[in-house]
């Protein structure tokens, strides 16, 4: 993986955690046979193809909702022993 490509794309996607997970889905599709969105005059791997995707604008993400937060849990009722 080359080090200016990934640096470069840190600077449009700046979550590095993100940026992972980005690649790494477009990874196994272009393994899978996806065509490429660049055209490069240099045999590129997959990682650099992704990462040049990334920084030319082909690819992008959308982060999901969050997950609702659950209800409170309630403590059931204290049981009241009649005498």
């Amino acid at each position: 993986m080359r080090d200016d490509y990934l640096k470069e794309a840190l600077k449009i996607v700046d979550d590095p955690n993100i940026l992972v997970n980005v690649i790494s889905r477009r990874v196994k599709q272009l393994r899978r046979g996806h065509r490429p969105l660049v055209e490069s005059l240099e045999k590129l791997s997959a990682e650099d193809t992704a990462l040049r995707e990334v920084m030319e604008g082909k690819i992008t993400y959308e982060l999901g909702a969050p997950d609702p937060e659950p209800p409170p849990r309630r403590r059931p009722d204290a049981l009241v022993s009649r005498l």
